[in-house]
């Protein structure tokens, strides 16, 4: 089992900052994918970025050049930061790590609202 905890959600204004954390425990030996998706109300779940165990990132079009997905492997945490954020980056954003067989883990969420 792998065990995700995301932390650093909250309310901003637009055009401000804040980055998302994501620390994994568990059996960790597998894992071959790390990612952030986040989910509006009424919307389905969206991927906003991605980061392979080489190291490999890609973020979504709507966030690209605002967010950036990162990993410090000796903490076994991946951090999503999130520069010039829009009201439309409202979500409840999640943490998820696939292994090698497939299977996906996820967390279990952290809020951020972006408003004035």
């Amino acid at each position: 089992q792998v065990q995700l905890v995301e932390s650093g959600g909250g309310l901003v204004q637009p055009g401000g900052s804040l980055r998302l954390s994501c620390a994994a425990s568990g059996r960790l030996f597998g894992i071959s994918v790390m990612a952030w998706y986040r989910q509006a109300p009424g919307k389905q779940r969206e991927l906003v970025g991605v980061i392979t165990d080489g190291g490999t990132t890609n973020h979504a079009d709507s966030v690209k050049g605002r967010f950036t997905i990162s990993r410090d492997s000796a903490k076994n945490t991946v951090y999503l930061q999130m520069n010039s954020l829009k009201p439309e980056d409202t979500a409840v954003y999640y943490c998820n790590a696939r292994t090698t067989s497939n299977i996906s883990y996820w967390g279990q969420g952290t809020q951020v609202t972006v408003s004035s």
